[in-house]
């Protein structure tokens, strides 16, 4: 383990493109086109150099879901701790701007929960994903003010820290992109006043790894060697790779963050959700033609859903409708 080097946990729910955030920061589209798979099934570690810095970067499944087993999910937290320790530089949440943000909620929740809240603060970056979705001439920052407050809160709780490594449009210069995240992850260190994010987990974490170590290293020169002698420093490396691996038994408290920060919902009712959510998408691609009949959208939301909720959404999309429309309207002034 380098002190020198860049530690990054790459968080994010299924399809939220966490195996190209992988790919993009260490440049391995052509050379490891696996990589997506590795980083969705299990946890993985990958290391390489990129915008002239050592990095290692983390990924796993998404362990915060309400459909993830309990025991799959202690492995998973367990694994992605010991893989990035003695702590990371910065948690990068891989959001998608096509998707209502109530997972990755819950997600800071359970990060704050399990590390402190310095760890949502401080040392989360929001990695946006998808943004082919926008608009040919809307930029990111505008989407976020104008359509998505559930996606501004998550910036707002990251203390703005948000990126993007996709682009659209002309080409930068290459690596722009990764550089400029690299860079906000050594600012973000940099405000926490710690060289990189720790607490009692990841010490704990630390402190069974680096006993684990001895003991492969023991096992591995006999009883009577002392693992410090004669042992270079790939072989030292190769064998903390295999105490992380190994460590799977760390001290996580589940029960006590998941009931509060995830709470299931029934297969019918997130069915219902996601299906209207689809069916809003296509209607919001068509709101800047739609400024005259924003009362008639609500109602179609109000109708489509039903109830006092679907009263209530209805007023807020024709709100939003109306606002849209203003707004366009002054930028053609």
């Amino acid at each position: 383990m380098s002190t020198s080097e860049l530690r990054l946990v790459v968080l994010g729910r299924a399809g939220a493109g966490k195996g190209s955030a992988v790919q993009t920061i260490l440049g391995l589209q052509d050379s490891q086109p696996g990589t997506e798979a590795a980083v969705i099934q299990e946890c993985s570690k990958h290391r390489g150099e990129a915008a002239g810095r050592q990095v290692v970067v983390v990924s796993c499944p998404p362990w915060f879901g309400s459909g993830c087993d309990p025991e799959e999910r202690r492995r998973h937290i367990s694994s992605f701790i010991a893989l990035s320790s003695p702590g990371p530089h910065a948690f990068l949440l891989c959001v998608p701007v096509n998707q209502p943000a109530d997972a990755e909620a819950k997600a800071l929740d359970v990060l704050k929960e399990l590390f402190g809240p310095s760890a949502v603060s401080t040392n989360t970056i929001v990695l946006f994903t998808h943004t082919e979705e926008l608009a040919e001439d809307e930029q990111l920052e505008e989407y976020l003010v104008t359509w998505r407050k559930d996606l501004r809160a998550l910036v707002e709780r990251c203390s703005d820290h948000y990126h993007t490594l996709e682009t659209r449009g002309e080409e930068p210069e290459d690596g722009r992109a990764v550089e400029e995240l690299l860079e906000k992850v050594e600012q973000a260190a940099r405000e926490s006043g710690a060289p990189y994010f720790t607490c009692a987990l990841y010490r704990e974490a630390e402190e069974k790894v680096r006993e684990r170590q001895v003991e492969i290293a023991r096992q591995r020169r006999g009883e009577d060697s002392r693992p410090e002698e004669n042992v270079t420093e790939e072989e030292m490396a190769a064998v903390r790779d295999e105490a992380e691996r190994s460590l799977a038994d760390l001290n996580v408290n589940i029960e006590s963050v998941f009931p509060s920060a995830v709470s299931p919902s029934s297969p019918a009712a997130s069915s219902s959700v996601w299906g209207l959510w689809e069916k809003l998408k296509g209607w919001m691609r068509w709101l800047p033609m739609m400024v005259r009949v924003e009362a008639l959208l609500g109602s179609l939301v109000s109708l489509f859903v039903g109830g006092q909720y679907g009263g209530m959404m209805g007023a807020t999309v024709g709100s939003v409708a109306t606002e849209v429309g203003r707004r366009k309207v002054k930028k053609t002034k």
